[in-house]
């Protein structure tokens, strides 16, 4: 059994100017905002979910990304909104995101 039931990773880059980063996006602080929202709903820690800044996933055209483990599935947002759909609906409830859910890589 894993250690967190849902381990979380916002890819937080950013790349030279002139180059797409899902830190352009605000991607800090919407992980900050995720961290929050988990501590505040009694999600976080041990058994429950954990949230964390990634360095770049590979996926910044795609971005702003996340990604669920062990789930290994991949989000884009827009605002604060959809992280609290992401965290209500997948990582309270385990139901995926469809609207928001990124395409598997070939």
């Amino acid at each position: 059994m894993s250690y967190f039931k849902h381990h979380v990773f916002f890819c937080c880059n950013q790349r030279k100017p002139g180059e797409t980063s899902c830190n352009d996006h605000h991607a800090t602080e919407m992980q900050t905002y995720a961290k929050d929202r988990i501590a505040a709903l009694g999600l976080k820690g041990r058994g429950n979910v954990r949230i964390n800044k990634a360095g770049c996933l590979g996926r910044c055209d795609d971005g702003p990304v996340l990604v669920v483990y062990p789930d290994e599935t991949w989000y884009t947002y827009v605002d604060r909104e959809d992280i609290d759909e992401i965290i209500e609906s997948h990582l309270a409830n385990g139901r995926v995101v469809e609207r928001l859910r990124l395409p598997e890589a070939p």
